[in-house]
C-alpha cells in the first residue's frame, strides 16, 4: 500500500517534471505555443489539487484500494499530460 506521504511526493515530482517540461518548452518556441503552454500548466495545477483532494479523503471504506485507484489516476493524468506537452 502507498503512504499518502509517498503518493503526495510522487505527484508533486511527477506533475512538476511536466510543468517544468513545459516551460522549458515554452522558452525554447516561438510565442505560438504559449497560450497553449500556459493552458497545459493551468490545466496541472487544477488535476493536482484535485488529486491532493482525493488523497487526503478520510471517507473510503477501504484505505488502501481507495490509495491504489488515487496512484493509477496519478499516473493516468501524467501520461496525458506528457502527451499534450509532446504535442505542443
Amino acid at each position: 500500500m502507498a503512504s499518502k506521504k509517498e503518493l503526495k511526493k510522487d505527484l508533486n515530482n511527477r506533475f512538476g517534471e511536466i510543468i517544468d517540461g513545459a516551460l522549458i518548452n515554452q522558452e525554447a518556441d516561438s510565442k505560438d505555443s504559449s497560450i497553449k503552454t500556459e493552458e497545459l500548466v493551468d490545466d496541472i495545477i487544477s488535476e493536482f489539487d484535485n488529486i491532493i483532494e482525493q488523497i487526503n479523503k478520510r471517507d473510503s471504506e477501504d484505505r488502501a484500494k481507495h490509495l491504489k485507484s488515487v496512484k493509477g489516476n496519478i499516473n493516468k493524468k501524467a501520461d496525458e499530460f506528457i502527451e499534450r506537452l509532446n504535442n505542443l
